[in-house]
């Protein structure tokens, strides 16, 4: 089943200066590109690794609330696994 998401144009920006950003870490930025690949496109899907970067974004209480809008939405366009 496909997943009609794609990411709004606040949260693009917000991933947008997270990919420029240096201080940013390899999670946050993996992250961010995925939330930037799908912005205009609802045929892409969020694939395992960068589901799983998004997830550890979110749980990090150090992360700054852009870095969390764009796993956010990272996440929310990742195809829910079929169950056995």
């Amino acid at each position: 089943m496909a997943n009609k998401k794609v990411t709004g144009k606040k949260t693009a920006s917000k991933a947008s200066s997270n990919m420029k950003d240096p201080a940013k870490g390899k999670s946050t930025k993996s992250s961010s590109a995925s939330a930037l690949s799908q912005a205009k496109s609802p045929a892409k899907q969020t694939s395992k690794e960068a589901a799983r970067a998004a997830s550890k974004v979110l749980r990090d209480g150090r992360t700054a609330k852009d870095s969390k809008s764009a796993a956010g939405s990272t996440l929310a366009q990742k195809v829910p696994e079929k169950k056995r």
